[in-house]
């Protein structure tokens, strides 16, 4: 293997001596300082531009400095920003509305829209994915008192991750995740993705409430759920009584080409927790239920101070509306198809998994942190998973020829790094 080191920088010495100095060093930061952006492009502070592979983890939905989503927040700034949720908060009722629709809808398994289930869902609205996975895990919990005789166990699965709170982190397969921060709420237990049969025994083993999972392991390594296994766990939550929770913080908003990962499959859960590409970058999350369930959680059960605040509100409104006006789940499906096929023609690699634009290409080698690094001086953001998988959430607003132009000067570095 080659030397890879690099002097690049493409950060202010002052940015960085600011952020080294006050800043909590939760995250090893790379040499760059985004200062603009349009679509699937970044500029940094020395006018270098990059091709976005990563879209703010997931979160620029609908691209950087989306026109759109820029008015409708600059309108909102105009007139309040925060009232607290004692009382009625502009667009967010009609966000609601929408994302009720969009949680029934029905596709085939390419994401392709057929038709609605016509439920009617309820939507609790927070800050963040974890503060959405910690709303679901109430709801659940809820749900076990007043119909499972009290049962409190969650099952989720191995190799997921579902935040970074306490209750987040136990529901959390990741042990890597749990060193030093324990004692963790208790009832979590976790089986094997895929393996129904694990699933089976867990739950008839008895004491648990509901199971939660992703419908692809994005921190986990982008590993997909089987389309009857997700099918084969909601009979076996109807047939045990249980909540079925599905967390779409990370696939949904057709990040996977449907409105929601789980709708692939042709089923609906009970509980959706969503965040990231809800208000295409602007800070927002939620969880969801079918309205039978929406009332479990009465006043005084749980809040938050800014989740639903009005320019939260405006810039998820505007976000779900720019979606479906412009057909963007036929454009994922697509792209992501072009995706997939660019990344399996890599040199080193083994298996490109994920649906949508939600990728993980497997490589022969550990080179996958060293292509991130070397990535930045050939105009790319990207993202890797360990030492040997680069994960793929670009904004959905990408083109094939970005997809194209991003693959060459992939195999290049593929080529100085392997």
């Amino acid at each position: 293997m080659t030397d890879t080191s690099t002097s690049f920088s493409g950060v202010t010495a002052q940015a960085k001596e600011l952020d080294d100095a006050y800043v909590m060093h939760t995250y090893g930061r790379l040499p760059v300082e985004f200062v603009s952006g349009k679509g699937a492009e970044l500029t940094d502070v020395n006018g270098k531009v990059y091709l976005d592979f990563l879209a703010g983890i997931g979160c620029a939905s609908l691209g950087h400095a989306n026109p759109v989503i820029a008015q409708a927040v600059k309108e909102q700034l105009d007139r309040v920003w925060q009232v607290g949720n004692y009382y009625y908060v502009e667009h967010r009722g009609d966000l609601a509305q929408k994302l009720s629709q969009l949680l029934s809808t029905t596709t085939d398994e390419l994401g392709h829209v057929t038709g609605s289930t016509g439920s009617v869902w309820k939507t609790f609205f927070a800050n963040s994915g974890a503060e959405a996975n910690e709303g679901a895990l109430k709801v659940a919990r809820r749900w076990g008192e007043r119909k499972l005789d009290g049962a409190a166990g969650i099952i989720s699965a191995r190799q997921s991750f579902h935040g970074r709170t306490l209750a987040t982190l136990a529901a959390t397969g990741q042990d890597v995740f749990h060193k030093s921060f324990g004692p963790f709420p208790q009832g979590f237990d976790y089986v094997p993705l895929n393996d129904l049969d694990a699933l089976t025994k867990m739950v008839d083993a008895g004491g648990a409430c509901a199971v939660m999972l992703e419908c692809v392991q994005g921190e986990g390594g982008v590993w997909p759920a089987d389309l009857d296994y997700l099918r084969s766990v909601r009979k076996l939550c109807d047939e045990r009584g249980l909540l079925f929770v599905v967390d779409e913080v990370q696939t949904g908003f057709f990040r996977c080409g449907a409105p929601f990962s789980f709708q692939l499959a042709g089923i609906e859960p009970d509980v959706v927790s969503m965040a990231k590409g809800i208000a295409s970058g602007f800070p927002m999350g939620g969880v969801a239920a079918r309205a039978e369930l929406g009332d479990l959680l009465v006043p005084g059960d749980h809040g938050s101070t800014f989740g639903g605040n009005a320019l939260a509100a405006a810039a998820g409104l505007a976000t779900v509306e720019e979606m479906l006006s412009t057909g963007l789940g036929e454009h994922v499906i697509a792209t992501g198809a072009h995706l997939a096929q660019k990344l399996t023609e890599l040199p080193h690699v083994t298996e490109v998994r994920g649906r949508g634009l939600m990728r993980g290409a497997q490589f022969d080698a550990p080179i996958a942190t060293a292509l991130v690094d070397e990535g930045l001086a050939e105009g790319l953001v990207l993202n890797h998973i360990g030492d040997s998988i680069l994960r793929f959430l670009p904004p959905l607003v990408v083109s094939d020829e970005q997809i194209d132009t991003m693959a060459e000067r992939l195999a290049r570095l593929i080529d100085k790094v392997a």
